[in-house]
């Protein structure tokens, strides 16, 4: 496996990443962590327009479903010690290079968030990766999960009319790791924490409660379910500690999740986090901060029955990364923060 590389754009220390789908095309969104653009390019890596200059500060992008290129957004979490004015924001394309964007939420600490469905019912479910600080690298208010159902119209939410969040879920230290998981038919959420890495699933109906699992109770910074070895039970990979430098794989046996493979070096600052299908297999792709700043595939060889690793991009510093297939071909989305480069990887054996 090898990954042709291209950079598309510059970014300072961009970040986050999200599909789009506007005006029956296919696009994706790449935003900064700090004072700097959205920019939406289409799949060919092409620039297509600007959505904001600022303010930045983006941990996370999604989609309204079933619109038609409306998404919502962090704002304004710059950093661990720089985001007590964070806020989930709706954007809306109102004509080419003009994006509307309102609020939805003010959340304090709001790192991650999702939409999910069950049943017709769209959630919003949020994580503070803290509640509070007085200090710098001050960790002695820890963060929580929060949820609400989402309405389908979302015209009259802004600063004066916002959106009532509950906590479902507290005391979730470093709560810093997302992944959304379709396990049974079923959207999951899979949500990494200092106090382990756990399994939300969305109330069968608007009024009831959600059910959390705990996968696993030691400290992880992130974390996938995908079945690796396709053997019908999806084995849980993980980076740890927080911000660690660990990537680890663990498999379900007696009910209980256990180690059955390690990275043989550190990666340290280990953050972005693919796991899904690859040239045709299962694979898992890590990007790390600092150090050696690789991007990884990590795949299962049926033949040796071991897990192997593939280097596929050198020093590059990734912080988050998008997977998807145009015209046949496995790409590869990297922001690679610690460059400012947003690079685009075309994977082949």
């Amino acid at each position: 496996m090898k990954a042709c590389k291209k950079v598309i754009s510059n970014l300072t220390k961009c970040y986050s990443i999200a599909p789009l789908n506007y005006n029956g095309n296919d696009y994706f969104l790449v935003a900064a962590e700090k004072v700097d653009r959205c920019i939406l390019f289409d799949q060919e890596g092409r620039e297509v327009e600007t959505v904001w200059s600022e303010p930045g500060g983006v941990m996370s992008m999604v989609q309204v479903p079933g619109t038609n290129g409306q998404f919502l957004a962090t704002h304004k979490f710059y950093s661990p010690n720089d985001s007590k004015e964070a806020r989930i924001v709706i954007v809306t394309p109102v004509s080419k290079g003009n994006w509307e964007v309102r609020t939805l939420a003010e959340l304090p600490h709001v790192h991650r968030f999702d939409i999910v469905e069950r049943n017709g019912i769209r959630y919003l479910i949020a994580c503070a990766l803290k509640s509070g600080h007085e200090y710098k690298d001050d960790w002695s208010m820890p963060g929580k999960v929060y949820a609400a159902v989402l309405p389908d119209d979302l015209s009259g939410f802004d600063q004066d009319h916002q959106l009532e969040l509950k906590v479902i879920k507290d005391n979730m230290l470093k709560n810093h790791g997302y992944y959304r998981v379709n396990d049974q038919g079923t959207d999951t959420c899979i949500i990494s924490a200092d106090c382990g890495v756990f399994q939300f699933i969305p109330p069968e109906a608007a009024e009831g409660e959600w059910t959390i699992h705990t996968l696993l109770d030691t400290a992880a910074s992130d974390a996938v379910l995908i079945d690796m070895d396709e053997d019908g039970e999806k084995e849980l990979a993980v980076l740890s500690p927080f911000h660690g430098e660990k990537i680890s794989i663990y498999k379900r046996e007696d009910g209980v999740f256990r180690q059955v493979y390690g990275y043989e070096k550190p990666a340290e600052f280990t953050h972005a986090i693919y796991g899904g299908n690859l040239l045709n297999h299962p694979a898992l792709v890590v990007g790390h901060r600092k150090g050696e700043r690789n991007l990884i595939a990590f795949t299962y060889n049926k033949d040796t029955k071991s897990y192997q690793s593939e280097v596929l991009d050198r020093d590059c510093g990734p912080a988050n990364v998008y997977h998807f297939i145009k015209d046949g071909e496995d790409i590869l989305i990297s922001a690679n923060r610690e460059t400012d480069e947003v690079a685009m990887y075309q994977v082949v054996e």
